[in-house]
């Protein structure tokens, strides 16, 4: 048969014909871009997560990359900070800051000048393109993206693909490597992935509905190029899934300004992109969800990709502008797929009659007709084209289809013998021990209270005692009868924690955390994260250190008097269980009841303390009972001083605000930590985690690390009149702050600041210890408004009243009556922000606006430059620290 002079052979998942394809000066093509970019050394060693997240010089200036070897550090730093704009990473070759506007609108001409009025496609044909060469951008940002993840671990491959997301930028799902003949299928890469949409059921109802893309089952269109074509993939594929006017450039194209430079390592790349209905109308293109995937280069040199796109996709769709009879040959070996097929064409003169001889041929092999073949030229109307095109993936989609997940598809990647980037013994070694926890976990609730015995009722108990314990310190005559009897009851209780064993499921945990290799204790965190999320939430499947939950359902604002929801099971549960036996010993041994000899958990700080240097958010305050564990703290920050050495010197920066203003998003985005997000999977208490600061940075800086505190869900603005709740706000407010250098209150674009916070101002005025405070006024909606003047400034720190009337509670006698009249607010010095909106456009299909990115990049530059300037309180070393938690 004609199928067989095709000589394509799967058996191994590789054939003689890719081999050729990848000769000896190709190879070397890997390692040159390498070189040129500055990052061989990343190859025996590779860049890590943490290493991209280090402080430095760069960190306080909006700076132009001014040699290659700067690309991928300046698209790794505009990535972390969701710019949307990461990918339009040029050089500028010796130029000042104030010439590069300038320097954009010469770029401009030039595109003028290159324009070939005689070419024969429409000037606003949204699948036209030109050849403009960039000379200010030597690297296509393919290359940079490939060459970048060739480069990074999995964990900071990870992070970029997570952020790609955040920017609405399609996804790598294969990455090519023609340097050691192997293609990667990225399936670790995309697990922190976690969309938000409108799912609606037969019956007409419809939810919101949360899950991770790896898991998600959904019709899956392939659009792939044989040998040339005038019509640009990318562009159509853009052009498919922007709404209205709007285009978005999801998929990388030729027509941007940076897109003809050619492709030296990238071909081969696959790029994954969805489509999610938001539940409105004027809004969803399709029903349900859809995956689009873009295969780079032609199905001729990259037959494996194409082959899988084949076995995974519900179509396929080639783009091409001639059929020859290399490839009718290969088309014909695809003659057993049931996968459905579609042809684009844009003919050359003369090959019409070519074309339409070997489509026949191709109508019965691969079970097409005539509806199946599109033409698009020049004159085509562009707009009726991708309606077009729409009908036929919608049509699709309503018959029965193939659907898949990104985990099927790894499946068939295997099948066909590509890499698979989890398929190695220390990540299953991790994920084997998380599921032999998770998979006991079948009622939460059941769970915490057989699994985790010290957070229950004990523990409250616990806390109740020791907060009774410490307001009786602060009494003018404490009773010492009743001091003595408070202190018999947390002896009693503690022995009865002491007295438990750990469960087998904490056991388990720590002999996760306590693996000699540091690769597999990473992995074995990120398993439970996404574990412990999906039986937590059993239709809320959300990873916690994911921005994606703060996409608003309907746009509008949270409600702030909302009671604090029910807490999802986490990490942090875990921990604070090893924390409650540490304290019990910890209490029994100052008390003289336990010989510090026969301690059995004194090595858990320890355990713990390698997690937050590895990146993880630890728990500062208990979010169970909003209580802070002296001694599991204090623990903590001794061992932290031990590991650090001489780098031990901390600025401290908090965030406070309600739930839902953003506050989370804010350091994440500005630092790139990993703090909970969302009310669907936000944990109640306060987390800390650590930043470090470059060494060559740090003498400047003035400080070795930051140590950033998340307050959680602990200030749900209760009133003055809610009595115990509005005190237990403001008593740990007033404790964030004064462990803080700098604080960052977090607030609704209204101006209500929450009473909690403003009594803990004027509890630290009255002592004389006021951290630096920013306030952030973040837009809910997606409406841009403009940073308010220095006079609104003022206005914006002068809710009326409220400040008089805490001073009259707090019995202080100063004309305390606005904000802006206390000694640390100064209005005139950029205390005052306004953030836009986080999103730009209608979720789930909004990326993060560019005014929110740059926004938040402005303020973390003021902030390092208020910390180098000596302007937050004196910078403290980790021993004053743990002081400063003990009196406070």
């Amino acid at each position: 048969m004609e199928g067989d002079d095709c000589g394509f052979h799967y058996g191994d998942g590789t054939n003689e014909a890719q081999d050729n394809d990848f000769p000896t000066v190709e190879r070397s093509r890997l390692q040159e871009m390498l070189s040129l970019l500055g990052l061989e050394a990343y190859q025996a060693q590779k860049l890590s997560l943490q290493d991209s997240l280090q402080i430095s010089f760069d960190s306080m200036k909006n700076w132009a990359p001014q040699v290659p070897k700067d690309l991928p550090w300046h698209f790794l730093r505009k990535l972390q900070a969701l710019n949307a704009e990461a990918r339009n990473t040029t050089m500028v070759l010796d130029m000042p800051a104030d010439a590069r506007p300038a320097e954009k609108e010469s770029q401009m001409e030039e595109e003028m000048i290159y324009w070939d009025p005689a070419e024969d496609i429409a000037a606003d044909d949204i699948y036209s393109f030109s050849e403009l060469p960039t000379p200010d951008m030597p690297v296509n940002p393919l290359d940079l993206l490939c060459a970048l993840l060739l480069s990074s671990d999995s964990f900071l491959q990870q992070e970029i693909v997570l952020k790609m997301s955040l920017c609405q930028f399609a996804l790598p799902l294969v990455l090519p490597d023609s340097e050691n003949h192997y293609h990667t299928f990225l399936l670790w890469a995309l697990r922190g992935v976690v969309w938000t949409w409108w799912s609606q059921t037969p019956r007409g109802l419809g939810s919101f509905r949360e899950d991770s893309v790896v898991l998600s089952r959904v019709p899956t269109f392939a659009f792939v190029r044989m040998d040339v074509s005038s019509n640009s993939k990318s562009q159509l594929l853009n052009a498919i899934l922007s709404l209205g006017r709007r285009q978005w450039d999801c998929f990388w194209h030729r027509d941007l300004s940076l897109g003809t430079n050619p492709r030296e390592i990238a071909d081969g790349l696959v790029e994954i992109s969805w489509f999610f209905p938001s539940g409105r109308d004027d809004l969803d293109i399709f029903p349900e969800p859809v995956a689009f995937l873009n295969l780079r280069g032609d199905i001729g040199s990259h037959w494996l990709q194409f082959k899988l796109l084949t076995e995974i996709s519900s179509a396929v769709f080639i783009l091409t502008d001639n059929i020859s009879k290399k490839e009718y040959k290969l088309l014909y070996s695809m003659k057993e797929s049931t996968t459905k097929y579609y042809f684009i064409l844009s003919p050359y003169r003369g090959k019409r009659n070519t074309n339409l001889r070997f489509l026949n041929r191709l109508t019965p092999v691969l079970k097409i007709d005539h509806s199946h073949v599109l033409v698009k030229v020049s004159s085509t109307d562009s707009e009726g084209f991708v309606r077009r095109l729409r009908a036929i993936v919608a049509s699709v989609v309503r018959a029965p289809c193939r659907r898949v997940s990104v985990e099927d598809m790894a499946h068939a990647a295997r099948k066909l013998g590509l890499r698979v980037d989890e398929d190695f013994e220390e990540c299953q070694k991790a994920k084997d021990r998380m599921e032999r926890i998770t998979r006991k976990i079948k009622d939460v609730d059941a769970y915490r209270r057989d699994e985790l015995r010290l957070q229950g009722d004990l523990g409250r108990k616990v806390a109740q005692v020791e907060r009774e314990f410490c307001q009786l310190q602060w009494a003018p005559e404490p009773p010492e009868k009743h001091r003595v009897e408070l202190r018999r009851r947390l002896l009693e209780l503690r022995a009865q924690q002491s007295g438990q064993e750990p469960s087998m499921g904490l056991q388990d945990f720590i002999v996760g955390i306590s693996s000699p290799s540091e690769g597999e204790r990473q992995y074995f965190l990120r398993w439970m994260e996404w574990g412990l999320a999906r039986v937590g939430h059993p239709r809320l499947r959300q990873p916690p250190e994911t921005l994606l939950a703060l996409r608003p359902k309907l746009g509008g604002a949270s409600d702030f008097s909302e009671p604090l929801w029910p807490e999802p099971l986490g990490i942090e549960h875990f921990l604070r269980e090893m924390g409650q036996f540490y304290e019990s010993e910890s209490c029994l041994v100052e008390a003289g009841r336990l010989p510090a000899g026969q301690r059995r958990f004194a090595h858990f700080p320890g355990l713990a303390t390698e997690l937050l240097l590895a990146g993880l958010p630890l728990e500062l305050v208990d979010g169970g009972t909003l209580s802070i564990p002296i001694h599991w703290v204090t623990g903590l920050l001794k061992e932290l001083h031990i590991r650090l050495d001489r780098r031990s010197r901390l600025v401290v920066l908090s965030t406070l605000g309600v739930p839902g203003t953003g506050k989370s998003t804010l350091l994440n985005t500005m630092f790139g930590l990993r703090f909970a997000t969302g009310r669907s999977c936000r944990p109640r208490g306060a987390f800390m985690q650590l930043i470090t600061v470059a060494e060559g940075f740090s003498q400047d800086l003035g400080c070795d690390h930051i140590l950033a505190i998340d307050s959680g869900a602990l200030i749900s603005g209760a009133l003055v009149s809610a009595g115990d709740r509005f005190e237990l706000e403001a008593s740990l407010a007033t404790l964030l702050m004064g462990l803080s250098n700098v604080t960052v209150v977090s607030l609704a674009e209204t101006r209500d600041i929450p009473p909690a916070i403003l009594h803990a101002f004027l509890r630290l005025e009255k002592r004389g210890h006021m951290p630096n405070c920013q306030f952030v006024y973040q837009s809910l909606h997606d409406v841009p408004a403009p940073s308010p003047k220095p006079r609104e400034r003022r206005q914006l720190l002068d809710p009326p009243g409220d400040l008089g009337r805490a001073a009259q509670v707090e019995k202080q006698s100063g004309s305390f009556r606005t904000l802006a009249g206390l000694a640390f607010c100064d209005p005139e010095r950029q205390h005052v922000w306004h953030v836009p909106g986080l999103w730009h456009g209608a979720p789930p299909m909004a990326a993060v606006s560019l005014g929110y990115s740059e926004a938040i990049f402005e303020l973390k530059r003021c902030l390092l430059e208020n910390i180098r300037n000596g302007l937050s309180n004196q910078n403290k070393n980790i021993q004053q620290l743990i002081e400063l938690v003990r009196r406070l």
